[in-house]
């Protein structure tokens, strides 16, 4: 495994209230760990939430003693969850929350979770989203009233029907997907409200190292006016069977 991450505050806010994390080597039971976590509630409240929401899932994953990957991610954000709507009983961090998008791989399948509009993306010959938004405009484009393509204009693209605090409800989605030779992209939405999913793909699968693919998305979502924090890890497999959502 081979991964590589970078997190930038944009052109717009004062300062990044994102939080990424990257391990290739074991996290406790995990074969390896990759987390991108977009902290919601005010300057102060989300970058805590972002930070200790990414502290604590793993740490608490070091301490699971369990060789289930879904089950193991399941119980660590149940007790961030918990941890986190505890803080948020404090005046200085009430209504604060945070989305969250985590991977681990193994030998034959990439285990996925996510909660939020943070999204994990797979690309070999194409980009296919593996996550779902868990946002108010994604209702709307599955309930057939608006397109997929008008959602980063739609006044309401910023609610959130699913974080980590923030009073709203906490279930996460998880996936299980055969493993195969590409690349995985877990980000905030600081990237993929910026960057077109054909310009992710053209920039992800150029013929450059790994770090210069991140500096290019990076690049990217700033020129097209960086409005929100930029977040993302860049995961690289190898073959081991063939991907379907």
């Amino acid at each position: 495994m081979q991964s590589v991450g970078t997190s930038h505050r944009g052109k717009v806010r004062s300062e990044n209230q994102d939080t990424i994390f990257y391990s290739d080597v074991p996290v406790g039971q995990l074969d390896n760990l990759y987390i991108v976590a977009d902290g919601m509630g005010g300057h102060k409240a989300g970058g805590f939430a972002s930070s200790l929401a990414v502290r604590r899932f793993v740490e608490l994953i070091r301490e699971i003693e369990n060789s289930d990957p879904i089950e193991i991610m399941k119980e660590a954000l149940h007790k961030v969850s918990g941890e986190i709507l505890l803080k948020c009983q404090e005046e200085e961090y009430a209504g604060m929350g945070t989305t969250m998008v985590a991977a681990t791989v193994t030998e034959e399948s990439i285990f996925v979770m996510n909660i939020g509009d943070s999204r994990l993306y797979f690309a070999d010959q194409d980009l296919v989203q593996i996550t779902t938004d868990h946002s108010f405009v994604e209702e709307l484009v599955k309930a057939g009233e608006i397109e997929r393509g008008q959602m980063r204009q739609h006044p309401k693209r910023n609610l959130i029907t699913r974080a980590i605090g923030a009073g709203i409800e906490s279930v996460p989605d998880f996936f299980e997907l055969p493993k195969k030779s590409g690349y995985l992209l877990l980000c905030s939405d600081g990237l993929t409200s910026m960057v077109a999913d054909d310009e992710i793909k053209e920039l992800l699968l150029d013929h450059s190292q790994l770090e210069n693919k991140a500096a290019q998305l990076v690049n990217r979502a700033n020129e097209y006016g960086g409005k929100d924090n930029i977040s993302l890890v860049i995961v690289a497999l190898g073959e081991r069977g063939e991907i379907t959502c």
